[in-house]
């Protein structure tokens, strides 16, 4: 094996006591170890090794000491390294070959063990750098969460955005300094929380009382803030039926609107990535909300017009073209910019995009279909089927490279 260059050894808030022999060896045997103020005041005096306190940005740091540093660089993570953890963000940094990994039990196997969960069946999500928020792409009623909080005000934060949001019923228990002396267990529900901060390094199991979690696409209507430019539930439905998202693709939503495409991207599974393309100010503003609401903040950027907005440096998997759709220029960029074999979705509502797709259709090729859907509404003391606009949407593949 060859020697890495990194050494990544996970401690939990056990600190020495709790490392298996391995561990204590390589830390005993290091040259220089790296980690936060809190990491490196849990080694003991015989570790011998130069100690070395992030500085941020942390990844600068890194790639400045092992620039200037002979040998192995030794990292302290906290917990498992790998599991929303430094290691991970290391490996991606310089290379799996480059790196090796000696975790120790997980927060979130430690919280599971504590409150008797079954960890296979609940979903954990990391809010150390995403928004707290983000729970919300995940809560649903009945459910189990298990949040990895950022800091000692996250219990009181996400308390807070769960009763904002119809979950204020849920029982919050917050586990602070899991494994170690001062470990701490409070309990209450979100819309009554009123403990104190606690301790930095949290685990918050969150038993959620509320709204149902939806995962298919067509929301209602109302749970997107808009200004009528929003493509309506059942075309919508159908619309991300067309695209196909995946796990890990990215879709590009041009002419976004309230962004509800985008998002229900997004909600379809949470490795999903989507970029929103609006000219409107105030409507990147009312994209960015939505999202938040929806949990998905971290999974959507909201940019400016397209063509013009477009990152040169990505290639997304679909591309939905709902506004600027006979702009000149339009689906040419949008077409060059699909990676090889991604789907493109349009949606006409007006004679003249329409004229437009049936002609783009004859020539990229693909399919056309006429999309028009009535509802049942009070009509006096009757009632009567109200059409929403017909929409012809067409939908082609870029062909694959030889």
């Amino acid at each position: 094996m060859t020697t890495p260059t990194v050494v990544v050894v996970g401690v939990g808030a056990d600190g020495w006591p709790g490392l298996s022999p391995r561990s204590r060896d390589e830390l005993l045997g290091a040259t220089i170890i790296a980690g936060s103020t809190r990491q490196l005041a849990l080694l003991p005096d015989d570790v011998s090794a130069r100690r070395h306190t992030w500085t941020t940005p942390m990844l600068d740091d890194l790639d400045a000491l092992i620039t200037h540093t002979a040998g192995t660089v030794h990292v302290l993570a906290s917990g498992d390294p790998m599991f929303h953890g430094v290691g991970a963000t290391i490996v991606r940094r310089i290379g799996a070959d480059r790196v090796h990994v000696l975790p120790a039990v997980s927060s979130a196997s430690l919280a599971a063990a504590r409150i008797g969960w079954d960890l296979a069946r609940t979903t954990v999500i990391s809010v150390v750098t995403d928004p707290v928020e983000s729970v919300l792409a995940e809560a649903g009623d009945g459910l189990r969460l298990l949040v990895l909080g950022r800091d000692a005000d996250t219990p009181a934060e996400l308390a807070q955005v769960l009763s904002a949001n119809g979950f204020g019923r849920s029982t919050l228990t917050v586990l602070s300094a899991l494994g170690g002396p001062g470990e701490s267990t409070t309990t209450g529900r979100a819309d009554a929380w009123a403990h104190p901060a606690s301790e930095p390094l949290t685990v918050i199991a969150v038993e959620c009382v509320g709204p149902r979690l939806i995962r298919s696409a067509g929301l209602d209507d109302d749970v997107y803030d808009n200004d009528g430019q929003l493509t309506k539930a059942g075309v919508r439905a159908l619309t991300i039926a067309a695209l196909q998202p995946a796990a890990g693709e990215t879709l590009w939503d041009i002419g976004s609107g309230a962004g509800s495409i985008a998002i229900e991207w997004c909600r379809s599974d949470r490795r999903c990535r989507a970029r929103t393309f609006e000219a409107d100010e105030t409507r990147r503003a009312r994209i960015a909300r939505n999202a938040a609401h929806h949990g998905v903040s971290r999974s959507l950027a909201v940019d400016g017009a397209a063509p013009d907005s477009f990152p040169p440096d990505e290639t997304p998997d679909a591309v939905f073209v709902g506004g600027g759709l006979t702009d000149p220029g339009m689906v040419d960029a949008c077409w060059a910019a699909l990676r090889p074999g991604g789907r493109l979705v349009a949606n006409a509502v007006t004679v003249e995009s329409e004229h437009l797709v049936v002609a783009e259709q004859r020539a990229r090729g693909g399919d056309l279909r006429r999309i028009h859907l009535e509802s049942a509404a009070p009509l006096g003391t009757m009632t009567a089927w109200r059409p929403v606009l017909p929409v012809t949407q067409w939908i082609a593949r870029r062909p694959e490279e030889p």
